[in-house]
């Protein structure tokens, strides 16, 4: 066998393995068809927005003391009531004020006016309640903080206490579509 011939021999499984992962490469860059666009929701969509109340009780915190937490972590949205997809209705807005434990978990779901509230608007209240009862908060935690005689702080202690968070659910359809919208002036809001 000449020099050649045994140069040819060495580079073949070189070159096949270099042909393998062209091919790999070329594979990988392959481009997938394009997803079919979302169809709309059957079920109608819903956003939500925190609201400042009016003469809501707060914590008053103490010379030393911060307040963290109190943030949604787990938050559900309603659904459109089933019984209601059919309607075209306008957007209606549900405001709910929801009683927090000191451990995060929704304990209550009060509904604003909900003893004047027709047939239709006790449906929505009752999508908003369900879903609010499943949302979990971050605890509300007070901390209560010192420094020492280098100026370094630290923490003291902390306790977690429960609080509540006033929130306008808003219903909405748009061109026979569910749309959401976050941004939405309250009606009715306090």
């Amino acid at each position: 066998m000449d020099v050649k011939s045994v140069r040819q021999a060495s580079y073949r499984p070189l070159l096949g393995w270099a042909l393998a992962a062209i091919a790999t490469v070329l594979a990988g860059c392959a481009t997938a068809p394009a997803p079919a666009p979302a169809r709309p929701s059957p079920q109608g969509d819903t956003s939500y927005r925190a609201v400042a109340k009016d003469g809501m009780q707060h914590y008053q915190l103490a010379m030393g003391e911060i307040s963290t937490g109190a943030v949604p972590s787990a938050h559900a949205a309603p659904i459109y009531p089933p019984a209601l997809l059919s309607s075209g209705l306008p957007p209606v807005e549900v405001e709910a004020l929801l009683i927090v434990s000191a451990a995060g978990k929704v304990s209550e779901v009060r509904i604003a006016d909900e003893a004047q509230v027709d047939p239709q608007g006790r449906l929505f209240a009752d999508v908003v309640r369900e879903a609010a009862m499943q949302w979990t908060f971050e605890p509300l935690l007070i901390r209560r903080w010192a420094a020492d005689a280098n100026g370094n702080e630290h923490t003291v202690d902390s306790d977690a206490r429960p609080f509540s968070a006033a929130y306008v659910f808003r219903f909405a359809w748009k061109d026979g579509k569910p749309v959401t919208d976050a941004n939405a002036a309250a009606v009715g809001a306090r």
